[in-house]
């Protein structure tokens, strides 16, 4: 047996093992999707519910067809060695056969890169909650799909699936989800920004002490009632949105608002997603190099925008997956660089397009500089900082821009 073949086996292995802890042991599963914001919504619902009930969530990106299965069968951070497998499917049969104190309630992550993802891991783990947090004109891993309804409607698989006592909890400010309504027969409950949601997040800001960004705040409205939150360390509209989704879920568990509002305190964004530490020289990092997309982009964007700093310096990475918008996604970005930022540092053949469109726009040559790899940028970024700067460093996964991070943190 080759090592395709050991992996097929040990796949269908891991995948029965899950579908039969779930029988065995029945928890409640809350199921989250979307191009953007999948990971800081599940740690957020973690954060609302793990003081009144035993909840195990997803770890790192144990998203797909073999990580979701083995959250369901532990709480494994990581994958280690060939001898890992063996343990988990020891323990497995071991608790298939007696009983073990079990989690009430698992959230759970379903990435769809391609089509025929979701129906992929329904068949394992069919939910009671399902969470959409957005999808966006131009979404992640949208090179495999026709255009964003095609990825709608792969996302929307889970709402269809939903019982009618469930819950589908839909970001209405993303015009893609808020279509979604009609297709569950679940009890709906919207989130965002705009009037029309059921939870309303209003009077957002990015909070800043003593010229030292702290982490945001802004108002949860719901029934006729409204509470104030306050996040630290947790910067960017998209870590509302995570908020205010994980609220929902909150009351669908019977929270009130003030039980929320408490526990959305614990929250931290996860780590490489709009993370603010301090850097060298006297500056300040935000480190959202764990992926990206047209939307988490502009959203990164934004946030630089609302920050009151000396200088500004982007440094972007391509943005993978996203095939024919690939040109047209990144000129769109470069023409909202000179607005905002003072220098530009770009990370990969893609980008040069961010650079190109930034310097048709304005931005003086001297202050762009291209890069093909991180490893080249890394020590630029160092050299052209200064005391008082901010840097906002952002880029696909596999550009790697961890590296620039590691070079320019505090440690």
């Amino acid at each position: 047996m080759n090592k395709e073949q050991l992996k097929i086996q040990l796949e269908k292995i891991i995948r029965k093992l899950a579908v039969l802890t779930l029988k065995k042991y029945q928890p409640g599963i809350i199921a989250v999707t979307g191009s953007v914001g999948k990971t800081s919504t599940k740690e957020a619902i973690f954060s609302v519910l793990k003081d009144s009930r035993f909840v195990r969530a997803t770890h790192g990106n144990f998203n797909n067809e073999l990580g979701l299965p083995l959250t369901i069968l532990g709480d494994y951070r990581e994958i280690i060695g060939g001898a890992f497998w063996f343990k988990v499917i020891f323990i497995s049969f071991f608790k298939l056969v007696f009983k073990f104190k079990y989690p009430e309630i698992l959230i759970l992550e379903y990435a769809a890169d391609k089509p025929g993802d979701i129906k992929n891991l329904l068949d394992v783990a069919r939910p009671q909650i399902g969470v959409i947090t957005a999808v966006g004109d131009v979404p992640a891993h949208v090179e495999f799909y026709s255009g964003p309804d095609a990825v709608a409607r792969e996302k929307s698989k889970i709402l269809e699936i939903l019982p009618s006592t469930g819950f589908a909890v839909l970001n209405v400010d993303d015009k893609y989800v808020a279509e979604m309504k009609s297709r569950t027969k679940a009890y709906v409950m919207s989130y965002g920004f705009g009037p029309e949601a059921a939870i309303q997040i209003t009077n957002f800001e990015n909070r800043m002490e003593d010229g030292k960004p702290v982490g945001i705040a802004f108002k949860l409205n719901y029934g006729g009632s409204f509470v104030p939150v306050r996040i630290d360390n947790c910067f960017g509209k998209p870590q509302a949105y995570a908020a205010a989704a994980a609220a929902a879920v909150g009351f669908a568990f019977g929270l009130n608002l003030v039980k929320v509002s408490e526990a959305l305190r614990d929250y931290q964004s996860p780590a490489q997603r709009t993370k603010m530490m301090p850097a060298i020289k006297d500056s300040f990092l935000i480190d959202d190099s764990y992926n990206a997309s047209p939307a988490s982009m502009k959203a990164v964007i934004e946030l630089a925008q609302s920050l009151k700093f000396k200088r500004k310096i982007a440094v972007l990475g391509d943005m993978l997956e996203i095939g024919k918008y690939t040109i047209e996604a990144h000129e769109e970005l470069g023409r909202l660089i000179p607005e905002v930022f003072d220098i530009l540092v770009t990370v990969g053949p893609r980008s040069k397009f961010i650079a190109e469109s930034a310097s048709k726009k304005g931005m003086p040559i001297k202050n762009i500089f291209s890069f093909e790899t991180s490893e080249d940028a890394r020590l630029k970024v160092q050299e052209i900082m200064k005391k008082g700067d901010l840097v906002i460093i952002k880029g696909s996964h596999a550009m790697h821009l961890e590296k620039v991070v590691e070079e320019i943190k505090v440690v």
